[in-house]
């Protein structure tokens, strides 16, 4: 039981540990999805901006975190 409530509390502090990287992330998963329901665009083209969302707000937050140390 001390195995699963370590793993718990480690995945919670990894996806609440940045707020900031979580909160861009939940946006562009919004803005992604939106595409597809509120346009006629391709999902596979809406995945396309998905995956070069995610990687630009990867690469800024590992840029901020170089520069804070």
């Amino acid at each position: 039981m001390t195995l699963l409530k370590d793993v718990l509390h480690e995945l919670t502090g990894m996806f609440l540990g940045d707020a900031r990287l979580s909160v861009a992330i939940l946006l562009v998963v919004a803005v992604a999805a939106g595409l597809i329901e509120l346009t006629v665009i391709e999902p596979l083209l809406a995945g396309g901006i998905l995956l070069a969302g995610c990687l630009l707000v990867l690469l800024e937050a590992v840029r901020r975190r170089a520069r804070q140390g």
